[in-house]
C-alpha cells in the first residue's frame, strides 16, 4: 500500500481528478481537505487556498496514478508524493486491494 500526496487549486479540480481515479479503479479512497499555502513561485512568495488529496492505492498503481495526475493537473509543477505505508491493519489492506 501507498498514499499518494498532491495538492490542487480548487475544489472543482480536485474532485475531477480524484473521481476519474477511482472510477478507473487506480485508488481506493482519497481524504480531501482545504488549506493556506505558502511557496516560492517565479522568484516570488505566493499564498492561496489550495485542496490536499491524500489518495490511498496499492503500490503496482503508482506509476499510473502519477502519470493520470500529471496529464490531466491544472498547475505547471504538480507535487506528487508518495509515501510507502510498512504498516496497515489486515482487513484495510484487503479492502484497498480488493477494490483496486
Amino acid at each position: 500500500m501507498v498514499l499518494i500526496y498532491t495538492t490542487f487549486p480548487d475544489w472543482e479540480s480536485a474532485e475531477r481528478i480524484t473521481k476519474h481515479l477511482l472510477k478507473e479503479k487506480l485508488i481506493a479512497c482519497a481524504n480531501l481537505r482545504e488549506h493556506k499555502a505558502f511557496y516560492w513561485w517565479k522568484g516570488e512568495i505566493q499564498e492561496d487556498s489550495e485542496v490536499g488529496a491524500v489518495l490511498k492505492t496499492r503500490i503496482d498503481h503508482w506509476k499510473k496514478v502519477k502519470e493520470v495526475i500529471k496529464e490531466m493537473h491544472p498547475y505547471d509543477v504538480p507535487v506528487i508524493v508518495r509515501i510507502d505505508v510498512d504498516k496497515v491493519n489486515e482487513e484495510y489492506l484487503q479492502w484497498l486491494i480488493d477494490v483496486t
